[in-house]
């Protein structure tokens, strides 16, 4: 009985998958028993905190901690010399970014840290320390980080793809550009064409629980780690290098998450808090404050966006044009590449150009936020389709019908789609109540469309038949949105037993072989094919096992319906037996049962989505509220509706706030304004309406059951989805986020 590894999705009838059980780590949540970052607790530990640059931009001449090492109670300082000397080349910005070295890159970067006996005393600690800057001009907008006389930070950066090569350096990292075509022939056949620049401002991903983690660094030079991330296996890998110690020598635990959405998917804390423990000789932890959240870890990019569409007066889109320029903080790799990859995806065009720049400047290392770099430029195309429709006078839903991608479409970024539901999606959209609803003075409905192209990646899982018949299944892949529960579904679902005989738990990463990050919308894809195949190698050595017990070829045993069954001349003279009858007498027929599986998983399939939305202004404040959100979104198949629907609602919600509200304010000084909430507001319940969802099911054909990644598709639309409905409010195109009170009163003005 061969073990079955083909992935490809089959047609079938579920009894697990698709209903709504009860979340496993509801109660420990909700009763506040659950386990996060900072909760963690070692005897003798130590307090640890971080000195950080007041400046923009600085030359650090000289640091002297003589001082603050000289204080009773502290035990450890540390600046760069205490990290690895030699680092490999991918580890280089992250440990420049951990802890400065020849110089500060922004307000907030680490300089030096401590460890104490007390929270106190690591305070006073910091400020004995003497760090003498030469502080030096700096630059924090993305346009003019890219002008010829800008601050450079960086004398190693010269940009990559351009013709001729620079011999100067600059803050341009690199230039990408993807598409296909003849976009100039294109635009010279177009009977109407739309162009606008655009601009976003850097978001931060808003999560509720900021960065924590326990180090313990041992005599013997091993290490144990305990923190909130979205992928302990790249933390062990980072933090090994940048401390110098073997991969092995570290074992990383995931505590719960209070909220990431990309923004714990690199490390800040992690390595300063190993070399402050192997130099104290005790535990340390270190938590940031809500400053130092804002300050020091990733906001995504601001960006500048100019695009250019052009169409026949039947809708037929001819040509589309976009340039970006993202930054990406003071280091290299901003999401522009993807950014680019979204722009267009949604569409069906035979002459398309993305141009992109990836762009260093005096602000914190940007991190994922959630399809990262795609909402930016999103909000740019769809912002100029909706207004392409007005013009043609064609409902928006229906030029987005006839240009959309479908199956056999050759994207912008280059492969070709398989099966993809943006089409049902807008179908579904357009039927939905919500469209054809009536609107108010002063209100305005928007649309938009958005994609995201999902990913596998690296992934391993264990699933141990225990002697009572239930099954623990070991993940690597830190849970941020359901996953534990929608990989204990689709155990069950293939092992035929009940959702609650199953538990799943996030191994450390030395128990489990090497989990990606769990980010790119790709766990229930990825980790849910690695527990499908771990489930069905299980039943393959239930069914060996059966088979040993009744005395009978493997190949007579069938799997179903949670049993193993005699199949042809056998069936009537055996009764079926369960997991746990074949589990509880394991120890005789050769042992524990397991299954497992490692994978490199590919065919993750994209996901499009569809937002409805309705907004109002009031005419004498500028204020703009929400009054109604609709997400259609292709999930492939919905695992847990359930959290399929939170993820459309949380990607909708933090898509409002961006536009809305947030953003990163800097002075001339390159500081920031608003480093906190109090400055930085993100939407809270009142600001609000209910979010209705659809969930679209077009199969992907490369997972078993239909899966496609749904976390990140749905923040995608919301930008230009709520910028349309905004404009369409005021009666004039928006083109700079956040549409704040006072710039849509400066909108209004130029407008009468």
């Amino acid at each position: 009985m061969p073990l079955d590894i083909k992935h490809g999705y089959s047609p079938r009838k579920f009894s697990v998958v698709g209903e709504r059980p009860l979340r496993p780590d509801g109660i420990e949540k909700v009763t506040g028993r659950a386990r996060f970052g900072a909760d963690a607790f070692a005897p003798g530990m130590l307090v640890g905190k971080v000195l950080r640059s007041p400046h923009a931009h600085a030359r650090i001449r000289s640091i002297d901690s003589s001082k603050a090492e000289a204080l009773p109670g502290v035990k450890a300082v540390v600046t760069r010399a205490d990290f690895a000397k030699e680092v490999p080349e991918e580890h280089a910005d992250v440990l420049e970014n951990v802890m400065a070295g020849a110089k500060a890159l922004y307000e907030g970067h680490a300089v030096a840290a401590v460890a104490a006996t007390s929270a106190s005393i690591a305070k006073k600690a910091l400020k004995l320390i003497e760090v003498d800057y030469e502080v030096l001009p700096h630059v924090t907008d993305v346009e003019k980080a890219m002008e010829p006389d800008a601050p450079v930070l960086h004398d190693h950066i010269f940009t990559e793809g351009v013709e001729p090569a620079p011999t100067k350096p600059s803050n341009v990292v690199q230039r990408i550009e993807v598409g296909h075509g003849d976009v100039e022939k294109g635009f010279a056949e177009a009977e109407v064409i739309v162009e606008h620049d655009f601009k976003t401002e850097a978001t931060h991903q808003g999560y509720i629980e900021p960065h924590a983690c326990l180090a313990n660094m041992s005599a013997d030079g091993s290490g144990e780690l305990w923190g909130c991330t979205q992928g302990h296996f790249m933390v062990r890998d980072t933090c090994a290098a940048l401390i110098g110690v073997d991969v092995s020598r570290l074992r990383v635990t995931a505590s719960e998450i209070g909220g990431g959405f990309g923004g714990k998917t690199t490390v800040f804390l992690e390595p300063t808090a190993l070399a402050l423990s192997r130099k104290a000789g005790k535990p340390v932890k270190l938590v940031m404050t809500r400053e130092e959240v804002f300050l020091a870890s990733g906001p995504t990019s601001s960006t500048a966006i100019h695009v250019k569409i052009g169409a026949k007066k039947d809708g037929s889109i001819t040509a589309a044009y976009a340039e970006l320029k993202y930054q990406g903080g003071a280091f290299a790799g901003s999401p522009v590449e993807m950014g680019a990859m979204t722009a267009f995806a949604c569409y069906d065009l035979e002459n398309v150009k993305c141009v992109g720049w990836d762009v260093v400047t005096n602000r914190p290392k940007q991190a994922a936020y959630r399809a990262p770099g795609a909402p930016m430029s999103a909000f740019a195309v769809e912002s100029c389709v909706s207004e392409l429709a007005g013009k043609l006078g064609i409902d928006p839903i229906d030029l987005r019908l006839k240009n959309a991608a479908k199956e056999g479409t050759k994207s912008s970024y280059g492969p070709t789609f398989g099966p993809v539901g943006l089409v049902e999606t807008l179908e579904a959209a357009k039927a939905h109540p919500h469209y054809s609803a009536p609107l108010g003075p002063n209100q305005g409905r928007g649309v938009a469309c958005g994609f995201w192209f999902n990913f596998g990646g690296q992934t391993c899982t264990s699933l141990n038949v225990n002697i009572d018949g239930t099954c623990t299944l070991s993940v690597g892949t830190p849970d941020i949105g359901g996953s534990r529960a929608s990989m204990c579904m689709m155990a069950a679902e293939e092992l035929g037993i009940p959702y609650e005989k199953v538990k799943a738990i996030v191994a450390d990463t030395s128990s489990l072989g090497y989990n990606d990050v769990t980010d790119g919308s790709r766990v229930t894809f990825a980790s849910g094919l690695a527990t499908i195949t771990a489930a069905r190698e299980a039943k393959k050595k239930l069914c060996q096992r059966a088979a040993a017990m009744w005395g009978i070829p493997e190949d007579a045993v069938e799997w179903s319906e949670g049993y193993a069954r005699p199949a042809g001349p056998n069936a009537g003279e055996f009764e079926p037996l369960s997991i746990a009858d074949i589990a509880a007498v394991a120890g005789s027929t050769g042992g524990p049962i397991a299954g497992h599986y490692e994978v490199s998983a590919d065919g993750a399939g994209p996901s499009f989505a569809t937002h409805i939305v309705d907004s109002e202004c009031d005419p004498e404040t500028g204020r703009v509220w929400v009054n109604r959100y609709t997400v259609v979104q292709d999930a492939g198949k919905a695992i847990h509706p359930a959290y399929v629907e939170g993820q459309f609602q949380g990607g909708a919600v933090q898509g409002i706030g961006w536009v809305l509200n947030e953003c990163y304010m800097y002075n001339d000084k390159g500081k920031m304004e608003n480093a906190g909430f109090l400055d930085y507001r993100i939407p809270v319940a009142s600001d609000l309406p209910m979010i209705d969802t659809v969930i679209v099911e077009v199969p992907n054909p490369g997972h078993p059951y239909g899966v496609r990644g749904v976390g990140e598709t749905s923040i995608v639309p919301p930008l230009a989805a709520v910028a349309n409905s905004v404009s369409a409010a005021v009666g004039v195109r928006l083109t700079e986020l956040p549409m704040s009170p006072p710039r849509v009163l400066k909108a209004l003005e130029n407008k009468g």
